[in-house]
């Protein structure tokens, strides 16, 4: 049984459009337009960015036209966003609608929905975040304790989500909450899902303090928020199928192998000109970088087949964030030994690297549970 589906050929076409976006980048970069960064799809949120992308075709890039979007291909939405990731861009504003909201909506969301979102999506206007963990619930989103209580034309959520990316800019999210009473044989039953406005009184947001001093968590208390019945997302009691099918389109992207490309790409250059000394080490990482690529690339074909990419995407997300950690901890082991270079902007990428590599193991599902997830694929438990 083959754990990753087949990969398409980067054809002519891809190649192009790779360029095209390598010229406007180099661009962006040589003008200061952004200063290149690790981990940007979490920490570097910059709207301006995520607009002059949307003026070039280069959000909403799997929408349909009719809802605003490009009408592209998964494969075209890939190579955009991995030339992206590897140069370092600030992505965060746009990266949860136009990964996975956007998706979803097309998936579950009615027509009304489709329509109030969509567009403002592709046009870098309008930012979502998602609301599925819970503080003491770690990776069990079965046990998740916001409820959901029905009243006169809609629900009244209750209850915390926490790590939630960018909430104090989003203008709304997708919450998981229990809309019937736990059934402790049957815990995956009775969750739905629902679109919260962030901007509603109820909705109190707390920033989250990394150790490194910056803000891009947040706990986000729902104090009786009342969502109307036209802000439920898909089927009341189906939340759990519905999320575990948005987590393939999380769990699945470049932004699991790629948080720390630049910091790889920028101790590379110092090798080959000599401010490190070569190490073998960096061949190591750098062929496991690229075969993360094609594994990644696989993934996006079997979603532009509309193919099962569950288990793959769980086990690209479990390679892939081991990978991005120990290419941290390779540059650290290089420059604390003493062989530092001198070179600010190496340093000024590891620190950085160094400081978000706790969380890339966890976010999206922790690998220790991945695993089990890709067990179960397999037929082992």
């Amino acid at each position: 049984m083959s754990l990753v589906p087949a990969g398409g050929i980067e054809g002519p076409a891809l190649t192009e459009l790779r360029a095209e976006v390598r010229r406007f980048l180099a661009e962006e970069i040589a003008t200061r337009a952004f200063v290149p960064r690790v981990d940007t799809w979490v920490t570097s949120w910059d709207v301006e960015f995520t607009r002059r992308l949307a003026a070039r075709g280069w959000l909403g890039m799997v929408i349909p036209r009719r809802y605003g979007g490009q009408e592209r291909t998964f494969l075209e939405r890939f190579v955009v966003t991995e030339e992206l990731l590897a140069a370092g861009a600030p992505v965060a504003a746009h990266w949860i609608a136009e990964r996975q909201i956007g998706p979803s909506l097309l998936k579950y969301g009615t027509e009304e929905q489709k329509h109030a979102y969509l567009p403002g999506i592709s046009r870098g206007e309008i930012f979502f975040g998602i609301g599925m963990s819970e503080p003491d619930s770690g990776s069990d989103l079965a046990s998740v304790r916001t409820r959901a209580e029905r009243v006169d034309a809609g629900w009244r959520l209750t209850g915390t989500k926490v790590w939630t990316s960018g909430a104090h800019h989003a203008d709304a999210f997708f919450a998981l909450a229990r809309s019937a009473p736990l059934d402790p044989a049957r815990r995956h039953d009775g969750l739905s899902q629902f679109i919260v406005d962030l901007h509603a009184p109820e909705v109190h947001i707390r920033p989250i303090v990394s150790m490194g001093g910056d803000h891009h968590f947040n706990e986000v208390h729902l104090d009786g928020v009342f969502v109307p019945d036209d802000r439920v997302l898909g089927a009341i009691g189906d939340g759990w199928r519905q999320v575990t099918s948005e987590l393939g389109f999380e769990r699945s992207g470049p932004e699991r192998i790629l948080s720390t490309y630049r910091l790889l790409a920028a101790t590379a250059s110092a090798m080959a000109d000599g401010r490190l000394p070569r190490d073998a080490g960096l061949g190591r990482h750098v062929a496991r970088t690229a075969v993360l690529h094609q594994m990644s690339f696989a993934v996006s074909t079997a979603l532009e087949e509309h193919a099962d990419a569950d288990t793959a995407a769980a086990l690209v997300k479990v390679l892939g964030t081991t990978g991005e950690g120990d290419i941290a901890d390779y540059v650290d082991m290089l420059i604390g030994t003493g062989r530092a270079p001198g070179d600010e902007e190496l340093v000024r990428l590891l620190r950085s690297a160094v400081l978000q590599r706790p969380g890339f193991t966890l976010r999206g599902g922790t690998n220790e549970v991945l695993r089990g997830v890709i067990a179960r694929g397999l037929g082992l438990r």
